[in-house]
């Protein structure tokens, strides 16, 4: 029958279209829903993607402007064209997303656009944008719809004014003054966006320290370094309402002793985080358990929910809302599902902030070993010792890698420096085998790069950095 499939999946982004390439290459064969127009989810359309597009093209925008004449780059009269840079931040989106449907059809996945509805076990029911509904079957279903921001009940979203990161990706103009509740990754790197294009930033954020959660070293830096260029931060300040007058916003915020705060500005970004997206997926019609939150999803080691045949990974289960993390679970579902051994290591997944400087941490903090009474050694390397760095003009930041004080296994690594996305991997694969701060220490870096902060960092451990003293 056309309407049968041994695996149905519910939800085109990282999770899902990673998922049904990797259960078609085992042989099964797949359904994809995917409600959007264009597949890839949140993270392609409206999220990861257009956001580091809008990163870069502000960031080169700043640089011509303050560091030009530095490189001997003599730039006057730069301008801002704004719809040229949306415009590029489209093409980017678009030809990524065309790539995933691309992908598809390379591995003859069956895609249905509409709304993907379960219809009890083993059944969902898909409903184009013109009604028309057709009936899918599997004895597999995985749900990987994904989440949506989360919004304040004193602090609604109207689209215009107070806005969500989806907004906040596409405003026609600068705004004047940009106010952002939220000092994690979303509220980091869409202020330094519009900080870099001209807006007045202030970030309000409830927690004593931005990155809430991060080592507090690197919030403690990037607080300092996004200070320097322009971004104000209102730290242990509760937002309490809002205002709208002739279209701008007042904001009422307490600080720490409970003096209220007004701040005015032109748009408010509210970026406090994101919530499990179920919203329509039928999920009444089957048996679930919800963590303590009552959002979130449990499931078993094989991202089975109660209700067997029915799976979930990604945004809606435990753990970091990461496109990466929802990706592997994919993969890991999938091939368990085939009799393969899946598996995701959730001690080491990496997070990134794509500021400038970025941050990159991966597995735990000092904060977290020292709560848990875990006796481990420090090793910290500055990029003003870096000649790549120093090079690039780039010397703010450091990396710093944690490893046990008896066995010198890595037990954590956390950047803050120029291209520190990239330079976590490194530090992952280290830690993926079980690897020592030696191990990484011995490893040829190639001279000169910014990798060889990594590796100073970890001669650091043993106190024997080279091109820095040791402390």
């Amino acid at each position: 029958m056309a309407d049968r499939y041994q695996l149905i999946i519910i939800g085109a982004g990282p999770g899902g279209y990673v998922a049904a390439i990797r259960a078609s290459q085992l042989g099964m064969r797949v359904a994809l829903v995917e409600k959007r127009e264009r597949l890839g989810g949140t993270c392609l359309n409206i999220g990861c993607i257009p956001s580091k597009a809008l990163l870069d093209s502000s960031e080169l925008f700043a640089r011509i402007q303050k560091s030009g004449d530095l490189h001997g780059v003599v730039c006057r009269d730069v301008s801002l064209d704004l719809k040229a840079m949306m415009k590029r931040k489209t093409q980017v989106v678009s030809r990524l997303t065309s790539g995933v449907s691309f992908l598809m059809k390379a591995n003859r996945v069956d895609v249905f656009r509409g709304a993907g509805r379960l219809n009890g076990p083993g059944e969902v029911r898909v409903t184009d944008q013109d009604g028309n509904e057709t009936v899918l079957r599997a004895e597999k279903i995985i749900l990987a719809t994904g989440s949506t921001d989360q919004e304040l009940p004193f602090l609604p979203f109207d689209g215009k004014t107070v806005v969500s990161s989806k907004e906040a990706l596409s405003f026609d103009r600068v705004p004047e003054e940009l106010i952002v509740v939220g000092a994690g990754a979303i509220g980091l790197e869409l202020g330094s966006v519009w900080s870099r294009l001209g807006s007045k930033v202030t970030v309000v954020e409830i927690m004593p320290s931005i990155l809430p959660g991060w080592d507090r070293q690197i919030g403690k830096t990037l607080q300092r370094e996004l200070g320097k260029q322009g971004v104000d931060f209102l730290l242990e300040t509760k937002v309490t309402g809002v205002e709208i007058i002739n279209g701008n916003a007042v904001l009422t915020a307490a600080d720490k002793s409970g003096k209220e705060i007004e701040l005015p500005g032109e748009k408010v970004l509210v970026a406090v985080g994101r919530k499990p997206n179920l919203e329509g997926s039928g999920i009444e019609t089957i048996d679930v358990k919800y963590l303590e939150d009552k959002k979130h999803l449990v499931v078993d080691e094989r991202y089975q929910t109660r209700t067997p045949g029915v799976y979930a990974v990604g945004d809606l289960i435990t753990g970091p809302m990461l496109a990466h993390k929802a990706g592997e679970e994919g993969i890991a579902a999938v091939e368990m599902m085939a009799g393969k051994a899946g598996h995701v290591n959730y001690n080491i997944i990496p997070g990134i902030v794509y500021t400038w400087p970025e941050a990159a941490s991966i597995g735990s903090t000092e904060e977290e070993l020292r709560e848990k009474g875990v006796r481990y050694i420090k090793g910290y390397f500055p990029f003003s010792g870096n000649s790549r760095a120093l090079a690039m003009d780039e010397p703010a930041g450091f990396v710093k890698i944690l490893s046990d004080k008896k066995s010198d296994r890595v037990l954590g690594a956390h950047i803050l420096g120029p291209w520190a996305s990239d330079l976590i991997s490194e530090v992952t694969a280290v830690m993926e085998f079980r690897g020592s701060a030696e191990d990484l220490a011995r490893m040829v870096h190639p001279h000169p790069t910014l990798s060889e902060a990594v590796r100073e960092a970890a001669l650091g451990v043993d106190g024997r950095m080279i091109h820095s003293p040791n402390k």
